[in-house]
């Protein structure tokens, strides 16, 4: 007896032999296999979008930050900013002089 495979003939059974599924486990071969693929693609869109979410950093600010050495810099800026009133700058200048 010449069998082909581990689990039977070639084309022993209604099914195509014991290993065989037929239509069944063609049906379930597509869905496996395009899950898999629809799986690998969503992954490859999440690494590039990890990848590329660098946060954006404003380099005029951040190189302006990074050179402040004094409290009077940062007031400057602050004020320059409109983050605080010319009566508050005022006040908080005469403060740290």
């Amino acid at each position: 007896m010449m069998g082909h495979g581990l689990w039977g003939g070639c084309c022993s059974g209604i099914l195509g032999g014991i290993g065989s599924l037929g239509i069944v486990g063609s049906i379930l071969n597509l869905v496996l296999s395009v899950g898999l693929i629809i799986g690998l693609v969503i992954f490859l869109v999440w690494a590039v979008r990890r990848l590329g979410a660098e946060p954006k950093r404003n380099i005029a600010n951040s190189s302006m930050e990074n050179t402040l050495q004094s409290p009077l810099d940062i007031l400057k800026l602050r004020y320059a900013k409109g983050e605080i009133t010319q009566q508050e700058y005022q006040e908080m200048s005469k403060a740290i002089q």
